[in-house]
């Protein structure tokens, strides 16, 4: 909140801007982050000739800040859009359904600028520094819910998963290999040195034995597909939920977090955020 006050100096703010509503939905943002949302905000609501900046402007500039501009030029076919659609309604569902998962702010089928053709945005209620595993895998659920989904209702699979599948091999490789999350390899750091390789940064792993990289890597697989496994079963008992969900960003192709709750109440399914 303190960093917000700064970066809004100069800026006029609408009456009933939440300033603390904006530091929740903003968690895990640096001060440049926050300076970036800010001036951004500043500037759609000068587009759209308003006199002071409201919080839908703020919202609307942390979604530029995360995923990029809106690129509506991109046209997708509609199979396309199908398949976009069931995959972020895969990964809101699948964290609305999980115990540990971050609440979700909005969905969105729009192409942005980064490359992505939808997004699902979990806005934690609070920073955390201290993590569990049930709350890491519960993680590596949502990243894999949006393969599930298409799993379930396309029987078959896409290249629009990739990003998910990369975040997620990163994250259960540091469970396994710096958190001591593997019941196989127990409490013992397994991550190699970080070196300095053509620009960037590789990791040096030659201490390890064959034999210890082969259980690594056959952990971090154990891991993902059973979330895969896990994302399926949450879909395939909720199928029409997930209908729901996608017929609604498919007519709107933005909903906020709201609409998993309607799509599991018209199924009739218990409240969300329950299911371990």
């Amino acid at each position: 909140v303190q960093i917000l006050k700064i970066h809004s100096k100069g800026i006029k703010l609408a009456r009933g801007f939440d300033l603390d509503r904006a530091a929740r939905i903003t968690p895990g943002f640096s001060g440049a982050d926050l300076a970036n949302a800010m001036n951004e905000a500043a500037l759609l609501a000068a587009r759209r000739n308003a006199t002071a900046v409201g919080i839908k402007d703020f919202e609307a500039a942390m979604e530029r800040v995360i995923a990029g501009l809106e690129k509506k030029t991109r046209v997708m076919n509609e199979r396309e859009r199908q398949t976009v659609a069931y995959h972020e309604s895969g990964h809101a569902l699948v964290a609305g359904l999980l115990t540990h998962a971050d609440p979700v702010a909005k969905i969105s089928i729009i192409p942005r600028a980064r490359g992505a053709l939808g997004y699902t945005m979990q806005m934690p209620s609070e920073d955390r520094y201290i993590l569990t595993r049930d709350e890491l895998t519960d993680r590596v659920g949502v990243m894999m819910g949006g393969r599930a989904a298409e799993t379930t209702m396309l029987d078959t699979i896409s290249t629009g998963a990739s990003d998910d599948i990369q975040k997620a091999t990163e994250l259960v490789r540091r469970m396994v290999t710096e958190f001591g999350m593997s019941e196989k390899l127990g409490s013992v750091r397994y991550a190699g040195q970080q070196l300095q390789y053509l620009g960037g940064m590789m990791q040096d792993n030659s201490q390890l034995s064959p034999r210890t990289r082969e259980i690594i890597d056959a952990e971090v697989q154990d891991i993902i597909t059973g979330q895969f496994e896990r994302a399926q079963a949450v879909l395939r008992e909720h199928r029409a939920a997930l209908e729901t969900l996608a017929k609604d960003l498919l007519e709107h192709e933005t909903v906020d977090g709201s609409a998993v709750q309607a799509a599991l109440e018209a199924e009739g399914a218990p409240n969300a955020g329950g299911t371990g």
